[in-house]
């Protein structure tokens, strides 16, 4: 089991930016893809990113594309999302998450990832 840990979340005003990490420890996770999702209060889990393995293939939920860029060190376990011209709407606790085998590299099904961390506030004021 991999142990993830999410930081750098913060309270920001809009158009800043932020940079967020999720750091693993336990079995490493460099063969499998990763993911980054959002939930807001009152809403569910919702897909923000993935990267695959290698860092090479990446995804983005329309939202965020263009203005967040997801990466990964799998030298040190760890992977980022950089977060630009930030929105209210961006308002909600980021998890990172181990995209589990099988399926296609990637999801936007929160259920198709696992050891998710307990995520980073990230506050977005307007």
């Amino acid at each position: 089991q991999v142990q993830l840990v999410e930081s750098g979340g913060g309270l920001v005003q809009a158009g800043d930016s932020l940079r967020l990490s999720c750091a693993a420890s336990g079995r490493t996770f460099g063969r499998s893809a990763m993911g980054w999702f959002r939930q807001a209060p009152g809403k569910e889990r919702e897909f923000v990113s993935a990267i695959s393995w290698s860092g090479g293939p990446t995804y983005y939920a329309e939202s965020v594309k263009g203005r967040f860029t997801i990466s990964r060190d799998n030298a040190k376990n760890m992977m980022y999302l950089q977060m630009n011209s930030l929105e209210p709407e961006d308002t909600a606790v980021y998890h990172c998450g181990v995209k589990r085998s099988g399926g296609g590299w990637y999801s936007t099904f929160p259920s198709e990832y696992g050891d998710w961390g307990q995520g980073t506030q990230v506050t977005v004021s307007s």
